[in-house]
């Protein structure tokens, strides 16, 4: 089984399915999702909830390390991030991509960068992942 295949098959059990993202792109160079902005991912005032972009660059690197790991001896684990908000966005859709900064034996960088529909940059993000041993695809069956 593919990774891909695997997210698709457990998608409705992930964070996936519960903000709506969409997968557009993933190869091992680069990952690109989308992911609609409506009241779902709303702070209080509106707009969107910077945690939820966390989650969207997060998930885009981890997906991006998982493609460049052998699933059946690590997993990969988020272990830092950060993020810099530097545009609202209160509706439409957002776009995050993510591209390999560094990928050695036990750890993986990714920058990722959300746009909205018209290109504008609206946050830029970090996420170093630990690759630890266990296998990946065991717990997915």
């Amino acid at each position: 089984m593919t990774l891909l295949e695997m997210m698709r098959r457990g998608a409705k059990q992930t964070v996936l399915d519960t903000l709506n993202i969409s997968v557009e792109a993933a190869e091992p160079e680069r990952v690109l999702l989308s992911m609609p902005v409506d009241e779902r991912v709303h702070q209080y005032s509106g707009l969107l909830h910077g945690g939820v972009s966390v989650v969207l660059a997060e998930t885009a690197a981890a997906i991006g390390a998982a493609l460049n790991t052998d699933l059946e001896r690590y997993v990969p684990v988020g272990v830092e991030i950060n993020a810099n908000h530097v545009r609202s966005v209160s509706r439409g859709k957002v776009f995050a991509e993510a591209k390999p900064v560094y990928q050695g034996r036990q750890m993986s960088v990714w920058a990722i960068e959300i746009r909205d529909e018209r290109e504008r940059l609206v946050c830029i993000s970090r996420c170093t992942l630990a690759l630890k041993p266990g296998n990946a695809l065991s717990s997915a069956e």
